[in-house]
């Protein structure tokens, strides 16, 4: 009987073992594609009442396949770090990452940067992960209106320069 119960026990596992490999499909090493739409040099040009903000960050953003690279240019009143790093109230990050839409919502999954974007681990202003999250309010050929899930606030970004998507391998 035990030689009976062994035969079952070997055809379960090959079976189990087959059945997982055979369903498993290998993805493609290369980026993914994208939102058609997002593709472009994006530039947010003005903010409203920017003069009546306590502080406000200007958005200059690069979408290639399903990565971007953002610029972000901070203008502050107020002194939320050294005064080595404050530079007089105007300051400029980077970022970069991959990106996600799902349904009315853009999702930024990314890193802070160096101005090559090259991994920054320390210095002024934040390192890490950049995340951020924005509900898309409308989109044209050439504007695009996003309001930060964040703060709330608007970020009217116009279309500079179209990118047509050419898939790199990872």
């Amino acid at each position: 009987m035990t030689s009976f119960f062994k035969r079952i026990y070997l055809f379960a596992l090959v079976f189990g073992f087959s059945a997982f490999v055979l369903s498993c499909t290998r993805l493609p090493n290369v980026q993914g594609k994208g939102e058609l739409l997002l593709q472009g040099v994006w530039n947010q040009d003005s903010i409203a009442n920017n003069n009546k903000l306590l502080n406000y960050t200007k958005h200059h953003f690069k979408i290639s396949c399903d990565s971007f690279y953002v610029d972000l240019t901070t203008y502050s009143k107020a002194n939320y770090y050294e005064d080595s790093c404050f530079n007089k109230g105007v300051w400029k990050e980077y970022a970069k990452g991959t990106y996600l839409v799902k349904g009315d919502t853009l999702l930024l999954n990314g890193t802070f940067t160096k101005a090559n974007y090259k991994q920054k681990v320390s210095g002024c202003y934040r390192n890490g992960r950049y995340l951020a999250n924005f509900k898309i309010k409308s989109s044209s050929a050439n504007n695009l209106v996003l309001e930060s899930l964040n703060d709330q606030r608007e970020c009217i970004l116009v279309l500079k320069e179209k990118i047509t998507c050419e898939q790199k391998e990872l």
